[in-house]
């Protein structure tokens, strides 16, 4: 299983722009889901994920709103704005382009 430093860089904020296309979620449920999502493979550790989660919100490509969880208990959920939801499409049309050529070298080495 790779380590969250095994990421390549800017792929965390792929992986949240993506995860948080769907619904509003906390930073716990967002790591959560991209593990779940991935078969477990994928672990987007707390300091990995809200660094990116800060810059994403400086970026204005998501907004964030305290509200409660479904234990009771207050979290800052964070959701896609319209700017977020044009980069995640930046975003996924890059790292197809890059896997491409990944896959590219891989297959001709």
């Amino acid at each position: 299983m790779p380590k969250p430093s095994d990421l390549l860089q800017g792929t965390v904020d792929l992986l949240i722009l993506r995860t948080l296309s769907r619904e509003a979620l906390h930073g716990w449920a967002i790591s959560k889901r991209i593990q779940q999502l991935s078969g477990d493979v994928l672990s987007v550790q707390q300091g990995s994920l809200y660094p990116a989660l800060h810059r994403l919100e400086q970026s204005g490509w998501i907004d964030s709103e305290w509200k409660d969880t479904e234990l009771g208990r207050s979290a800052k959920f964070y959701a896609l704005t319209p700017e977020g939801k044009q980069q995640l499409e930046k975003e996924v049309d890059s790292w197809k382009r890059l896997s491409s050529a990944v896959g590219l070298v891989l297959k001709k080495a």
